[in-house]
C-alpha cells in the first residue's frame, strides 16, 4: 500500500458512526474505497480509504449534515467504540524518537495497514481505550514533542511519552482487558505490553 490506509470499520468506530453512514459520506464526496482481503478478518474483503480521505469524511460529518436513515426507529449513533490506544516507534534503529500514536479497534489490523508505509514500526505500548478518548490522549502523549504529521511526532525520550500515557489512562475509567488486542508485528513484538491499564508512572520532565 503506497499510503497510510484506514479501514471503513476503524473510521466508523473512531467517529461513533455505523459503517453505512461512512459509506453514504463517501458516496457524497465521490470517494471510492479500496477493497482488499484482510488476514485479521478471516480473509474477508475490507474497504479502506487513505488518511487524507478520512479527514474529508470527518469534516463532512462535522458539517451538521444528516446522513442517518430517516425511517430507522433506533438511533444510529453507536456507543463509543472500545479498542486500544497504541504507541509505535516508526524507525527504532534509525530514528528512535519518531513515533505514531492513535486509536484502533484492532491493533494487528492497524499494523498490517501500516506495513508498507512503516515497515520497521514496532509497538512500544498499548492501552485499553475508547474512541472518544483518542484526541485527548494524543494531546497528552505529545506534550513537548515535535509534530511531524497528524499522528506522528518526534521526541527525545519515548519513555517520557509512555509515562504521560500511563498517567492519562490511570485517570480514565477501567476497561475490559479483553479489549486489548494482542500485538502482531510487522515483524516486531510489543515491548513490555501490559495486559491492562498501567498505573501512573512518576512525572517525567517535559521535553
Amino acid at each position: 500500500m503506497p499510503e497510510d490506509l484506514i479501514s471503513v470499520i476503524d473510521l466508523a468506530a473512531k467517529c461513533g458512526k455505523r459503517k453505512t453512514t461512512i459509506f453514504k459520506v463517501l458516496r457524497r464526496l465521490g470517494i471510492e474505497a479500496t477493497k482488499m482481503r484482510s488476514a485479521a478478518n478471516a480473509g474477508q474483503v475490507i474497504s479502506y480509504i487513505t488518511d487524507e480521505e478520512a479527514k474529508l469524511v470527518v469534516e463532512e460529518l462535522s458539517s451538521g449534515t444528516s446522513f442517518e436513515e430517516a425511517d430507522d426507529k433506533q438511533s444510529l449513533e453507536l456507543k463509543p467504540e472500545q479498542g486500544v490506544f497504541y504507541l509505535l516507534a516508526l524507525e527504532p534503529e534509525h530514528d528512535p524518537g519518531r513515533f505514531k500514536v492513535g486509536f484502533a479497534v484492532s491493533l494487528p489490523e492497524r499494523l498490517r495497514q501500516l506495513r508498507c508505509s512503516a515497515p520497521f514500526a514496532k509497538v512500544v505500548r498499548s492501552w485499553p481505550c475508547k474512541s472518544l478518548w483518542e484526541k485527548t490522549a494524543i494531546e497528552c502523549a505529545s506534550v513537548g514533542c515535535e509534530r511531524l504529521h497528524t499522528e506522528v511526532f518526534r521526541t527525545s525520550s519515548l519513555d517520557a511519552v509512555v509515562a504521560r500515557c500511563n498517567q492519562f489512562f490511570s485517570l480514565m475509567p477501567p476497561l475490559s482487558a479483553a479489549s486489548q488486542a494482542p500485538a502482531v508485528e510487522n515483524g516486531a513484538q510489543q515491548r513490555d505490553a501490559p495486559d491492562r491499564q498501567q498505573p501512573a508512572s512518576p512525572p517525567v520532565a517535559g521535553r
